[in-house]
């Protein structure tokens, strides 16, 4: 396979996914300021930082509030972490591509670029940005199932699963690192922590999930623990860590000179994540969610490098 073509296919499983998880964190937040009524402040700068665009936001928009951040993460084409950024790059990577991908795949991003891509701050002014995140989370939805049915289980395939196993590990990984060491100040300690961890699982798609397979109520220890080191629930970091070596040792069955100290960085990665516990990792720090983050950007940047650059 044409590194070109890898290189698309990785980025766009990248763009979608976080095209989710940027409308289920900006549709989360939205209800939750709805529900604490007053009782909680502040609730939108912190998503700037899960997202990892406040410096830039600061620059473009200034001030944090109910408007300007949805309207930045959602429809702000100078942010590209935005829903309308990523799904406008996958979409371009896509069209490149028509040729080596299933036409449904194509034609979901496609619709998916025309129904959100062209809509501006009008949806906050209509108070529509629900329907709005569920529109971008449903178009993902379809796009990866599409793929998971039409797409040949070939490099292609390998590449595009390990642009949205990252995406999806860097994601969760962002949402603890904020949402565990975010200070309550003098807000009610009760309503704090309820409206806090509650929007963390539901951010994580993860809510249901914990309440089936814990039972320790909202424990920000025991809800860390279920996201980072769950073996079976797919959007905790272990599971994201152990689904990475697996496409990487099949991209690497038939590229094994490129892969060798990459396989080996993501098997000693997914290793520590099956052995480490909570503690070590939120009160040691060894190795830390910051630890953890770089190493999946690590990762990111030895695929980039043992694949894409010609």
């Amino acid at each position: 396979m044409l590194s070109r073509v890898a290189e698309s296919l990785f980025w766009i499983g990248r763009y979608v996914e976080r095209s989710e998880n940027t409308a289920r964190l900006l549709d989360v937040n939205y209800y939750a300021t709805l529900e604490a009524a007053g009782v909680v402040s502040r609730q939108w700068s912190p998503l700037l930082s899960i997202s990892g665009s406040e410096t830039h936001f600061r620059e473009q928009r200034g001030r944090a509030d109910a408007h300007s951040v949805p309207s930045w993460l959602a429809f702000d084409r100078n942010n590209p972490g935005s829903i309308a950024s990523s799904i406008g790059r996958a979409r371009e990577n896509a069209r490149g591509l028509r040729d080596r991908i299933p036409s449904e795949m194509w034609e979901a991003i496609n619709r998916a670029y025309l129904s959100l891509c062209f809509q501006d701050e009008g949806i906050l002014d209509r108070d529509e940005l629900h329907e709005y995140c569920v529109a971008a989370r449903e178009a993902s939805h379809l796009f990866f199932g599409i793929a998971f049915a039409t797409l040949p289980r070939d490099e292609g395939w390998s590449f595009l699963r390990a642009g949205q196993i990252l995406e999806r590990g860097d994601n969760t990984l962002r949402l603890l690192q904020v949402r565990y060491r975010q200070k309550t100040g003098d807000l009610p300690q009760v309503a704090v922590h309820n409206h806090r961890w509650v929007a963390v699982l539901k951010s994580a798609s993860a809510y249901e999930a914990y309440q089936k397979r814990r039972h320790a109520g909202l424990d920000p220890r025991t809800i860390a623990e279920f996201l980072l080191l769950d073996p079976e629930f797919p959007r905790s970091v272990r599971h994201a860590a152990k689904n990475l070596q697996e496409t990487l040792e099949q991209i690497g069955r038939s590229r094994p000179e490129a892969n060798a100290s990459l396989l080996r960085e993501a098997s000693w990665l997914y290793a520590r994540l099956q052995h480490v516990s909570v503690d070590d990792i939120l009160t040691r720090e060894q190795p830390g969610l910051e630890g953890l983050l770089n190493e999946f950007n690590t990762l990111g940047r030895a695929i980039h490098e043992a694949y894409f650059v010609v």
